[in-house]
């Protein structure tokens, strides 16, 4: 199979780059890539980033939030995890679907990983999950992509992708951990996931008679534009979190106001439907605090700007600080 080389580690360059082969590179046959990224949490397109990603955690780890054009679950990236592309046109999805995915199968089989499909997205080996793959298709052509676990990180993993609401509950963390596996296990041949790269590139461009395939390029106006639609679309807040569908949270914490509950919704990024509760004392009624709330993107700095720049908030609750309230709206 024809290949093109993508050495960036930059997620929000890499969302692009698939997207651009998908929908606007000439595609005369199937072309795959393998591709790595920096620290980050990818996310499937219909997903909500607040129910599915411990935000405070990847702002304190330097995590990465990235929202994807395919379906699918969360999962997590770092530079032991190795991705996959397979793009190419199609006039039969049937077929072609199926053969993508065992392309990718057939591959790890021939470095002698016992590798099968399984379920709906997985890749799996001795029963345990080594892949997520998702597909896109666009007019007459179909992108498959997914992640090869190598040596990644698990703890991070599981911090990561373990919020309140999130299908990752804190009594799941233990299975989903134990449900994982690093190919790393089960390749002693390979030293490291640079000759697993290698490896699995040298097999992936062969053809029957032992020949390779050949590069394809992209020029330097093409990857021009790939950053600029980096930059205008997959780095935007509104496409990372303002795509999010609805979520209902709650949250209470005791101040020495009392216990103050917070009931609210995030729709497409924005505070709805916010409603305070509980046995604290205060002044004024919250209903002009909860209307200054609504419509609020569901980010710290903005809900703090709106504590600090209307009453004081000690009218509302006693002896309570705007960063207290801020806590509520916190998802950890």
């Amino acid at each position: 199979m024809r290949y093109l080389r993508n050495t960036s580690k930059d997620p929000y360059f890499n969302m692009a780059f698939d997207e651009f082969v998908l929908e606007r590179m000439d595609l005369p046959c199937p072309v795959f890539y393998l591709w790595q990224n920096s620290p980050s949490v990818i996310i499937g397109m219909n997903q909500n980033a607040y129910a599915e990603v411990n935000i405070p955690y990847l702002e304190e780890n330097g995590i990465l939030p990235v929202r994807r054009v395919t379906g699918g679950g969360a999962v997590y990236h770092d530079l032991q995890n190795l991705n996959y592309t397979i793009a190419g046109k199609s006039s039969d999805l049937d077929k072609d679907y199926p053969g993508y995915l065992h392309f990718m199968v057939d591959a790890l089989r021939s470095l002698g990983v016992d590798a099968s499909l399984s379920g709906r997205n997985d890749i799996m080996v001795d029963g345990r999950k080594c892949s997520g793959y998702a597909k896109r298709v666009y007019k007459d052509r179909l992108m498959v992509h997914g992640t090869l676990m190598y040596d990644v990180d698990l703890d991070k993993l599981t911090k990561a992708l373990s919020v309140p609401g999130s299908k990752l509950s804190s009594a799941g963390i233990a299975s989903v951990r134990s449900k994982v596996a690093n190919l790393k296990d089960y390749l002693p041949g390979i030293s490291g996931i640079e000759e697993f790269q290698s490896a699995l590139h040298e097999i992936m461009s062969r053809n029957e008679d032992g020949s390779h395939d050949a590069e394809l390029f992209l020029s330097e106006s093409q990857l021009r534009e790939i950053e600029s639609f980096a930059d205008s679309k997959f780095r935007t807040w509104e496409w990372i979190y303002g795509r999010s569908p609805k979520a209902e949270f709650r949250k209470s914490s005791k101040f020495k106001c009392g216990t103050v509950e917070v009931h609210y919704g995030v729709n497409h990024g924005l505070l709805t439907d916010v409603r305070f509760g509980g046995d604290y004392i205060g002044n004024l009624p919250t209903d002009e605090l909860e209307r200054l709330l609504e419509g609020v993107r569901d980010d710290e700095r903005e809900i703090l700007k709106v504590l600090r720049n209307g009453r004081n908030i000690n009218e509302y609750f006693d002896l309570v600080t705007e960063e207290e309230i801020l806590s509520l709206f916190k998802v950890t």
